[in-house]
């Protein structure tokens, strides 16, 4: 045969190949998604036709889809594994088809509610997997009168603030700031927000939730058992079950807050104070401080870098009273009336929010989101940090020049709450929590790395300072450089869950073992199940499986 022919003859081989194979994992998915949807038939209890809310690579729907809860664009990538099949549950029906349909088909089952997961768990695996999008379980009932709300796991807490000033300006919830983030996932991770001080997590706010079982049963509080109901109040939900609602205890807030933000550059001093006044100033006060590199505003044209430091409060009160309480404990930060904005709450959500406190509320319902490539990274300081070590921060922060901090005040009715009440851990005994964040927009491999190594550098540069033994971080800041369970096992999962929820980690391991033995709901950083011998260890009879 001629060269060139024997040339064609390949390619036309290769082709071929490619065509077939091509051709064999479409029809391999389509198998696939019509066995899982005869299955969600059977298995659901609604009137609603099944084929709309479930969708496979070949669906028109698939891409837009998946890509519209995908807020870290570093899991966006072609070469991103990518789900055989996507539900988009309506009904609590749906989501418990979905479960057994997964668990009988061998599909390893990702639930995603507002896709804020740092390390994008919610949406990637290695396995063949499903993801349970709960974007279209959102309901929120806000009862005033009672001071209560039901929030459905795929609401976010824009809507969740939306619902609750419609209602009231004097009834809030303890959560973050970000309006985009979704329920479900926040308030299983724990949750926090600007009203940490005066009020607590909001999982310290949860009364009563839904959730379905790997046996595709439908809970609530009662029927589920304490134990569980414990374990999804900050230990992460998805080891567990799907949530698909919590009920929530609204907190009261006075008819004014007032917020400020200054920035202040050779800062050293104000921050070494603000450790110390935050711990047991008045619980109404809480100062967040985002620690970044800048150009140097005394010299613009030479593009020198400098650290800046924006100090952003929330008080729940006047600003005469905040101004007293300024005066008596933190007067070197300067601050004045004129830098005092009075408001009702709800606007300081709009405010807190980067929009202007006059915004319509109806921002707060917009789903709208820019995604950048982007890694965090989370630590505990339980010592303050000397002015030294500030200076020395500082000076590493303009030598990185990208990476920036924010340090979260505690104290206040923090250090009250035992440390056992929910999994999430970090109570008494911290100062504050620190979030390392990096953020970019050019895609690559190459610029992924360097700006991951930029922030791996900080976080490395700040040992000396943060918690040890273990060095602690807070789940909700999703990070699988400390850890990652490759195989399921006590020992992989150990060296995250400690980190995560130090002695809780004990009690978690055994809720699991009894409530998942067959550890059915498992991401990169679950709870792992605890087995001897091969056999999965009993712990009595628990409320929950009776």
């Amino acid at each position: 045969m001629k060269p060139l022919a024997s040339y064609l003859f390949f390619v036309f081989f290769l082709l071929t190949v490619v065509f077939l194979s091509s051709f064999a994992l479409a029809h391999a998915d389509g198998s696939v998604y019509n066995d899982f949807l005869q299955c969600l038939k059977n298995q659901s209890q609604s009137s609603t036709n099944v084929s709309d809310i479930l969708y496979s690579k070949e669906s028109t729907q698939y891409n837009s889809i998946l890509t519209a809860y995908i807020r870290n664009l570093r899991f966006s990538y072609p070469t991103t594994p990518k789900p055989v099949l996507i539900v988009t549950p309506l009904t609590v029906s749906h989501v418990s088809a979905a479960v057994i349909c997964s668990r009988d088909h061998g599909l390893h089952l990702k639930i995603r509610s507002g896709g804020h997961d740092y390390e994008g768990i919610s949406y990637v695996s290695d396995d063949a997997f499903v993801i349970l999008d709960m974007f279209n379980l959102r309901a929120i009932r806000v009862d005033p009168v009672a001071k209560t709300a039901y929030v459905e796991a795929g609401a976010t807490l824009g809507e969740l603030y939306y619902r609750i000033q419609e209602k009231s300006t004097t009834l809030g919830f303890p959560a973050g700031v970000c309006p985009t983030v979704g329920a479900g996932g926040h308030i299983s991770g724990g949750g926090y927000g600007n009203m940490i001080r005066k009020h607590g997590l909001s999982v310290d706010h949860v009364i009563d939730a839904v959730v379905v079982d790997a046996q595709g049963r439908v809970l609530n509080r009662t029927t589920m058992g304490e134990d569980l109901f414990w374990a999804i109040r900050g230990g992460g939900g998805a080891s567990f079950a799907v949530i698909v609602s919590y009920t929530l205890s609204l907190v009261p807030v006075p008819e004014k807050v007032t917020v400020f933000n200054v920035k202040r550059f050779n800062a050293t001093d104000l921050v070494y104070k603000w450790q110390f006044v935050m711990k047991d100033v008045d619980h109404n006060l809480f100062i967040r401080l985002l620690l970044q590199p800048v150009t140097d505003p005394h010299q613009p044209k030479a593009r020198k870098r400098a650290s800046r430091v924006t100090f952003i409060a929330l008080f729940l009160g006047d600003s005469d009273t905040l101004m007293s309480v300024l005066k008596a404990a933190f007067p070197e930060l300067g601050v004045t009336k004129a830098d005092c904005l009075e408001m009702t709450w709800p606007q300081s959500v709009l405010y807190w929010a980067n929009f202007d406190q006059w915004t319509p509320f109806e921002v707060l319902l917009s789903r709208n989101y820019t995604a950048d490539y982007l890694k965090r990274k989370s630590d505990y300081v339980q010592q303050p940090i000397s002015k030294v070590g500030l200076q020395l921060l500082m000076n590493k922060l303009v030598q990185l020049a990208k990476p920036g901090l924010v340090f979260n005040s505690y104290g206040g009715v923090m250090s009250t709450i035992p440390t056992s009440a929910t999994p999430f851990p970090h109570r008494a005994g911290n100062l504050f929590k620190i979030q390392y964040s990096t953020s970019w927009k050019d895609p690559g491999q190459q610029i992924d790395d360097k700006n991951m190594g930029l922030i791996r550098e900080l976080h490395s540069f700040m040992t000396p300072y943060v918690s040890k033994n273990p060095r602690v971080a807070y789940l909700n800041y999703r990070d699988l450089d400390i850890g990652v369970n490759h195989n399921g096992t006590y020992t992989e999962g150990e060296v995250y869950g400690r980190k995560y929820f130090l002695g809780n980690f004990d009690r978690l391991v055994k809720v699991k073992t009894l409530v998942d033995p067959h550890n059915f709901f498992r991401n990169e950083q679950s709870i792992p199940v605890l087995k001897s011998q091969g056999k999965i260890l009993r712990f009595g009879h628990a409320k929950l499986l009776q």
